[in-house]
């Protein structure tokens, strides 16, 4: 797929790796629209790279709907999702526990469900965004482990509605297996874990090898995209010391 002149929506795209996402598809040709919330953060990202913006809540059913209806994307990135509430299983409430499955899975299930019923033209390709987490669990962040592998789970679901219907929209797990700093999220729980061990933030981070901030981030994600090596993958593992790991291949 070259990006050139394609139209992508990018929820969650105005800061953090949605951001690095919206400006690596810039910088490709492609034809960009972001989703958020933050009317400001918006209007910045507006005016620098020259998108079109949307604000609107991803937990929103009708605007999912409504946004893909009105653009009709050949590419759909589900980025957005909240910071989790950080603490040992034993500390959290269930409101803190299940903050990620309200905002990540919900906005997830909505907009997974627009794009299987809009439906998004046959060649679609829709990315939603998951975590390591979803690998190997995270016992200071509550629910977000299970939910980022929901989601990772509910691509897959996608993926067979999509063969069942004929649709041709092919649905792929993007999995960022490192915290990455600078960012809401992976600020969140780096400071977390490295409190926990009795060691800085960034000394924590450096754990993880080569850094992989959001513009390079983005540059991973363009290349899953692009390279036809990757066109038949499920679940891409991204880091920034090995690069792109496929770690599931299409069904078969």
């Amino acid at each position: 797929m070259n990006l050139k002149d394609k139209k992508v929506v990018v929820t969650g795209g105005s800061r953090g790796l949605g951001l690095g996402l919206v400006e690596a598809f810039v910088e490709h040709g492609a034809k960009v629209t972001v989703v958020a919330r933050d009317a400001d953060a918006l209007a910045s990202v507006r005016t620098r790279l020259g998108v079109t913006t949307i604000s609107a809540d991803v937990t929103d059913e009708a605007a999912a709907h409504r946004i893909l209806s009105e653009v009709q994307p050949d590419i759909l990135v589900l980025n957005a999702g909240a910071k989790p509430r950080m603490g040992r299983l034993d500390q959290l409430s269930w409101e803190g526990f299940s903050a990620t499955w309200e905002t990540d899975v919900k906005a997830g299930l909505y907009w997974l469900q627009a794009a299987l019923k809009t439906p998004l033209q046959p060649g679609s390709r829709v990315l939603v965004g998951s975590s390591g987490a979803a690998q190997n669990g995270s016992p200071l962040s509550g629910g977000y482990a299970g939910a980022k592998r929901m989601l990772w789970i509910m691509a897959k679901y996608a993926n067979g509605v999509s063969a069942q219907n004929k649709l041709g929209i092919r649905f792929q797990a993007i999995v960022p297996q490192q915290m990455i700093g600078d960012t809401g999220v992976g600020d969140t729980g780096a400071k977390a874990y490295a409190r926990a061990m009795g060691i800085g933030r960034d000394e924590f981070l450096a754990r993880f090898g080569a850094p992989m901030p959001p513009r390079d981030f983005g540059e991973k994600v363009v290349s899953v995209l692009e390279d036809p090596k990757y066109a038949e993958g499920v679940v891409f593992g991204l880091k920034g010391d090995t690069g792109i790991t496929m770690l599931e291949g299409a069904a078969a």
